[in-house]
């Protein structure tokens, strides 16, 4: 029986955790509303003690330990920008195309709720000028104990640089030390791994008792919007990219396939990025792409959330009666390929983006006499509506959004030359360092 046991996968037993949580949610959600601290409180707690020092370990390593020239830094870095603004892009129209195709808006009643959630989520948006200055830490500590992911990577970027200049007596030893400290990381993920089933099975039975199935059923047709475009973006963007790159898609599918169910049960891409690094280096990928690539793209690689994004905006405006002509749809999407950047920057980030967008875009167009003031209040209240399904849109683009960022990160390794078709690729919850290509 017990070999039996621990001959499931990770993934199987997460697929299990999850069915158990949904018959838990469903018929028994008094309890199920008291199991939220075993997901967010025990399980996050874990991830996010862990992802500072494997981040910052693996990407110093990777760089001043495996990068000799430091133009192959600048090379990678334009190079994943362009990448993530193209696919960005067309997750972006793909969203535009679903929403006017599908109209999940209309016939929506949002004149019972109040607008005041989405001014409160408005209020919060950064600007272009607080991003820039939310980038740069100005303690690499505070920046670590608040899991700021990108400003781990611009600080760690800079030691490493720092690191290569320096002589060899005094260098040697941090990248010893730091190879020791991802060694032991690897590791550590691996034992916060084996308790995942239990945290997903939770946070899948509060999700459902919390939201229930009267408020999935009042907006269901958005919530299928949402993934049937999801699923699209993956057939008609990510698959043909694959294709492209040469990116063999059997062995990719194993590598975010726990990852991917990580984040989309516990909609939290920190949650899976720990196994993702890892997972990915077992591919082929080398450390220092894998420490840059990945992280960066928790900021400017949202592929999920930017289509959520241009879905839920045009759906507001269609719940509050508005149909906006196609060139101020376009004039949207711009506004949101900007905006849209510094998504990870704040609490609830996609919600705070999307308010923050309807009231910057429905001031334009109440400058230009197509929008009435008691329009724009009703296409904020229609934000009201969304919260009640949100945390089952959120699984969906977070899960997309991790699947994105594992491919560009391929993608990138390929484009530099560097993905190593001979890596190890384990299907197993298990990835050991020991296993990793030597040669990286």
């Amino acid at each position: 029986m017990l070999r039996m046991f621990t001959r499931i996968s990770l993934s199987q037993w997460i697929l299990v955790a999850m069915v158990i949580g949904l018959l838990l949610g469903l018929f028994l959600p008094g309890i199920s509303l008291h199991l939220n601290p075993l997901s967010s409180t025990i399980f996050m707690r874990l991830i996010k003690s862990l992802i500072a020092p494997l981040l910052f370990s693996t990407l110093v390593v990777g760089i001043a330990g495996h990068c000799e020239d430091l133009r192959q830094m600048g090379r990678l870095a334009i190079r994943s920008f362009i990448y993530f603004e193209v696919v960005t892009t067309l997750a972006l129209f793909i969203g535009l195309g679903a929403v006017n195709l599908a109209r999940p808006g209309a016939g929506i009643d949002t004149t019972r709720v109040s607008a005041e959630k989405a001014q409160e989520f408005a209020g919060k948006q950064a600007t272009v000028d607080s991003f820039l200055e939310h980038v740069f830490p100005a303690s690499v500590v505070e920046a670590a104990a608040k899991n700021e992911v990108l400003q781990l990577v611009i600080w760690a970027v800079i030691f490493a640089i720092a690191l290569v200049q320096t002589p060899d007596k005094y260098r040697v030893p941090i990248l010893e030390f730091l190879e020791a400290v991802a060694q032991v990381m690897f590791k550590f993920t691996g034992l916060v791994m084996l308790y995942a089933p239990i945290a997903i099975g939770a946070a899948i039975a509060y999700t459902v008792a919390k939201s229930g199935p009267e408020v999935l059923g009042n907006l269901a047709l958005l919530v299928m919007t949402l993934y049937t475009a999801l699923a699209v973006f993956c057939l008609v963007v990510l698959v043909p990219v694959m294709v492209l790159f040469r990116v063999p898609v059997a062995g990719f599918w194993k590598v975010v396939r726990e990852p991917a169910l990580l984040a989309f049960s516990s909609a939290s891409s920190e949650a899976a990025l720990p196994k993702a690094m890892q997972n990915l280096e077992a591919f082929g990928v080398p450390r220092r792409i894998v420490a840059f690539v990945l992280p960066t793209g928790y900021s400017f690689n949202l592929d999920g959330s930017t289509l959520y994004l241009a879905v839920a905006s045009i759906f507001c405006f269609q719940a509050a009666g508005v149909e906006l002509a196609f060139t101020d749809q376009l004039l949207m999407m711009l506004m949101l390929m900007l905006t849209s950047k510094g998504v990870a920057a704040v609490p609830r980030a996609s919600l705070v983006i999307l308010s923050g967008t309807l009231v910057s875009f429905g001031a334009y167009l109440q400058g230009k006499g197509v929008l009435q003031p008691e329009q724009l209040t009703l296409a904020l209240a229609a934000v009201g509506t969304i919260l009640g399904v949100d945390a089952f849109m959120d699984m969906a683009r977070t899960s997309i959004n991790l699947v994105g960022n594992c491919l560009a990160t391929v993608v990138m390794a390929r484009w530099e030359g560097e993905f190593n078709e001979s890596g190890v690729v384990i299907p197993s919850s298990s990835v050991e360092p020991s296993e990793l290509p030597s040669d990286r």
